[in-house]
This record gives structure tokens, sequence and C-alpha cells, in this order.
């Protein structure tokens, strides 16, 4: 298959749906986190896939590679409040197995794609 667009790349649409998910948990905090990680969490997560589209469209393979690097540190900040709201007690470890594993899955995707990008042009 051809890649046309960035929604046409399988890392975006897995990361499109890591910021859903971390919307929905999100809204299964308290409301007095709202404003504090609830907020935090939705921006990192939703920055993946932002990132990797807006490195898509542009005009070089080392740009696209630099934001595809920051796709790369937004999940590790996804990540890690996810890690947050387990170990404050503000969510259940069960409740963040499905984030979870779409955070390993587009890591792997997310290293795999700059690895590919630093390789020289076809």
């Amino acid at each position: 298959m051809k890649i046309e667009s960035y929604r046409d790349l399988v890392v975006w649409q897995k990361g499109v749906r890591l910021a859903v998910e971390c919307h929905r948990l999100a809204k299964a905090l308290p409301k007095s986190e709202e404003f504090r990680l609830a907020s935090q969490l939705i921006r990192a997560a939703a920055s993946i896939p932002a990132n990797i589209a807006e490195g898509h469209a542009r005009g070089t393979r080392k740009d696209y590679a630099n934001f595809v690097n920051i796709a790369r540190g937004s999940l590790a900040e996804t990540e890690t409040f996810l890690i947050l709201v387990v170990e404050i007690g503000l969510l259940k470890a069960e409740d963040t197995k499905a984030a979870f594993g779409l955070c390993d899955e587009v890591g792997r995707m997310l290293t795999a794609l700059v690895a590919r990008l630093r390789e020289p042009p076809p």
C-alpha cells in the first residue's frame, strides 16, 4: 500500500487510538485533577500523532525524523503520566493496561520509523 497521507501510517492510526484511550482515562480521573494530570495526559498523548502528522508533512527526511523523535518524547511523557496516576492511586493498573499496550506498540513503531528515515533514500 502506498503512503499518500500521514493518515495511511499505521503508527499515526495507533497514536490516535492511544490518544483516545488516554482521553477516556483522563475523564475517569477525579474532578480535582481536571486541570492537572488529566489535562497533561491528554495533551501529551495528542502530541504523539500530531507530531507524526507534522513531520510527514515536512519537506525533508531530516525534518520528518526530528518530529518523530519529538513524538517519542511525547510518548515517554504519556507513559510517565500513566505511571503517576496508577502510583498515586487515581486509577487501577488494570484500567491502564490497554493504554500501556498501545504505548509499547507505538514506541516500537516510532523507533523503527526513525531508523528508516535515517537510512539513505531508496
